[in-house]
């Protein structure tokens, strides 16, 4: 049987979303090249997001094959996952008539808890956000570097498994959305050490705003990253006065490896995927919260009918890959 047989089911026209759980580099390589062949035998336009330490050995295997895909370091493009949904809807809308080959792998060892879970969730939410788009993607995880909550997470966010070298059938895969709300959890509470303000219409924002530029360069924020954190929490205070029918609470904190800004309003954003792709110019809305993705290192949103919306947003001291 052909690779493209073996790695694309016949007659497939939307999303096929495969994971691949290895326990050995020859294992990793070996699945992620025959997953690109299958897509350069069939023509389709192929991207690689992988932590840069991994790009080396499939470069290397890849060999002259590695000229015709284009390779990414995730840990720059996705250290905000929001980041990778607009990212991969770009590179299929700039290869139209094509199907997109995706290999992707945001699960780095070191990577924070709060990332972690973040990644789960984009992981699930893409099963939403490209249903009906052309794209084959494959997701490898090293088990190695997941615990058994982790793992079976990741399992259950893939309708396909890659098996001896196959995609199959995954009796375990969940509903997306929610695996997307489970895996995100709920918030942990701000630490007592910070400090609060309470906010309305008409002069809000440029409090808020204020309030986000003072708290941000006190604790050391390059003036650059003020900038954007600023920006973004001004985004989203104005979608707290201008979408809700109450006042919104900013809560501001910092540790030593990070700035956070916090805005909770009494509204509802029934859209997971809001904010993870760019908004219809004719709708109007979401923009503020893709702009807050845009900016932010990490952006985490819990939103419910009943408890209201909470979006924190977290800006790194050391800038990390942008």
């Amino acid at each position: 049987m052909s690779d493209v047989g073996r790695h694309r089911r016949v007659g497939a026209t939307g999303f096929e979303h495969a994971a691949l759980f290895y326990d050995d580099e020859a294992c990793f390589v070996r699945g992620v090249v025959d997953h690109v062949r299958a897509g350069l035998e069939a023509d389709e336009a192929v991207v690689i997001a992988l932590p840069g330490e991994d790009l080396g050995p499939i470069r290397d295997a890849l060999g002259a094959d590695a000229a015709a895909v284009v390779l990414q370091d995730v840990r720059r493009l996705g250290r905000n996952p929001a980041r990778l949904v607009p990212a991969l809807h770009e590179f299929v809308d700039g290869h139209p008539g094509r199907r997109a080959r995706v290999v992707g792998q945001g699960l780095w060892a070191d990577r924070p808890a709060d990332e972690r879970a973040a990644y789960l969730q984009h992981d699930a939410l893409t099963n939403l956000a490209f249903a009906v788009r052309p794209v084959t993607m494959l997701c490898p995880y090293d088990t190695r570097r997941l615990d058994a909550d982790t793992a079976a997470d990741a399992r259950a966010a893939h309708p396909l498994l890659v098996e001896d070298g196959a995609p199959v059938e995954n009796a375990t895969y969940g509903d997306p959305l929610k695996l997307a709300e489970a895996v995100l959890g709920a918030l942990p509470e701000p630490p007592e050490l910070g400090e609060t303000l309470v906010f309305g219409a008409p002069d809000g924002p440029r409090a808020v705003r204020r309030a986000v530029a003072e708290h941000a360069a006190g604790a050391g924020l390059a003036p650059d990253r003020v900038a954007d954190l600023c920006l973004a929490v001004h985004e989203v205070a104005v979608n707290t006065v201008v979408h809700t029918a109450g006042r919104g609470i900013l809560s501001l904190w910092h540790t030593d490896d990070r700035v956070v800004a916090e805005v909770q309003d009494g509204g509802w954003i029934e859209d997971p995927l809001v904010g993870r792709y760019p908004p219809d110019p004719e709708d109007g809305r979401g923009y503020g919260l893709f702009l807050t993705h845009r900016l932010c290192d990490l952006v985490r949103v819990a939103s419910s009918r009943d408890g209201g919306t909470t979006v924190r947003m977290t800006m790194y001291r050391d800038g990390g890959p942008r």
